[in-house]
């Protein structure tokens, strides 16, 4: 049975077998820096795949080494090729971690071809494109009955106009592909206030010969109302892992990542995640995104994500754990042990959260004060870390970049 101790602060597996190596598939955001460190604090040893040779997690003491390739711009068919060649480089059998919505759908496709070198859960690429699809999303949740806000998907301008007829505002003008959005947009998702303003960011942002905007319902509330669920499904879509979670601050402001974000328990989202994900026999690392409607007291779903998220380590377990610490054991055959949530638990992101933190102020949302006393209680920080400083300094190294170059909008949801 796997052991637990606190060392220098944080909790280590004693007896678990760390042998097996990972590899992460795009790492140009924090997510992967916090996959680096949760599985190489352990003693696994991480290999980091970008096409961008800055990317902080290149420079942490726990990547074991780096590859770089431009994903974006790579044929899935030479993918793979490029991953068995970096397999055999390693030269054992490796865990693979996609950290987008493309990569979860590369690997299901390509599940066979990657299976002789590469451990990861296997999903039908079905499934996998209904839940990284949000109008696909929005269907299934329909079917089994999960509320969610209400949606429409035009297919030209015309249908514009039809909803436009009947339609209330604000709205949510979001991308179904979000990831496809952001690339071509830097935009993910905005809200128009007016028919004017609607009319104008579809023009701006809509393909006309692929349409991918949806237009959502806007649900009342703050930042605090959107709710997160993060969890571990074994093969038999038992949940061995589930935390939930609360933004605090998002990144860009009421529409994007968490930038701070709270653990709270919420057993009505668990049971509600638990039994959709049994119901469609999902296994795997599962990111979903709630928020809360004052009108008829319901948890919405917004999103589904089917890999791992970019605030997974807002949800740690009291034994240290994660999603990425729960999948690494259940791959590898070993017991995944319970653990109990950390009630209050704080997470931050410093350099999208001081960005957003000027827009809320200059909103008239926040005080310096409130702002300041946000940070109580905060136990966690993606760039900064005492046991790992490098990738922090890389990470102001290339703030104008990321930053003020608006990356922060095409980093995955959560």
């Amino acid at each position: 049975m796997t052991k637990l101790k606190a060392e220098s602060g944080n909790r280590v597996l004693l007896d678990a077998d760390t042998s097996v190596p990972v590899v992460i598939l795009k790492s140009n955001h924090h997510s992967s820096l916090c996959i680096a460190r949760s599985l190489g604090r352990l003693g696994v040893d991480v290999y980091n795949i970008d096409s961008d040779p800055l990317a902080p997690s290149f420079y942490s003491r726990y990547s074991k080494g780096k590859f770089i390739l431009d994903i974006d711009m790579t044929s899935s068919e030479d993918m793979v090729h490029y991953l068995l060649d970096v397999a055999q480089k390693i030269g054992t059998r490796s865990i693979l971690i996609p950290t987008y919505d493309e990569g979860a759908i590369f690997l299901t496709d390509h599940a066979e071809e990657l299976g002789e070198w590469y451990i990861f859960p296997h999903l039908s690429p079905q499934l996998v494109r209904a839940l990284t699809s949000k109008k696909e999303m929005y269907l299934l949740a329909k079917k089994h009955a999960i509320p969610t806000p209400e949606t429409y998907f035009p297919q030209s301008k015309d249908d514009l106009e039809k909803f436009l007829e009947y339609a209330t505002f604000p709205i949510l003008l979001k991308g179904i592909y979000g990831n496809k959005l952001g690339l071509r947009t830097g935009k993910k998702m905005v809200i128009a206030t007016t028919r004017e303003d609607l009319v104008d960011l579809y023009d701006q942002m809509e393909d006309p010969s692929n349409p991918n905007l949806m237009l959502q319902e806007y649900i009342p509330g703050g930042d605090d109302s959107v709710w997160m669920f993060n969890g571990y499904f074994n093969e038999r879509s038992e949940c061995l892992f589930a935390i939930t979670g609360r933004k605090i601050r998002q990144a860009p402001p009421y529409a994007g990542v968490s930038s701070l974000a709270i653990c709270s328990r919420n057993d009505t989202i668990i049971e509600t995640t638990t039994s959709l994900m049994q119901s469609l026999g999902y296994r795997g690392i599962l990111d979903i995104g709630y928020r809360y409607d004052q009108r008829d007291e319901k948890y919405k779903v917004l999103d589904i994500n089917p890999r791992i998220g970019c605030s997974f380590r807002l949800f740690v377990g009291d034994n240290g754990s994660d999603v990425a610490c729960a999948e690494y054991l259940d791959l590898t055959g070993q017991k995944v042990p319970p653990t109990n949530m950390i009630e209050g638990r704080k997470w931050l992101v410093e350099d999208l959260d001081l960005v957003s933190s000027i827009r809320y102020w200059l909103d008239k949302k926040m005080t310096f004060r409130q702002w300041v006393r946000s940070y109580r209680g905060v136990q966690e920080t993606v760039w900064f870390a005492k046991d790992d400083p490098l990738p922090f300094f890389i990470m102001c190294a290339n703030f104008p970049r990321n930053v003020i170059g608006r990356k922060i909008r095409t980093c995955p949801s959560s």
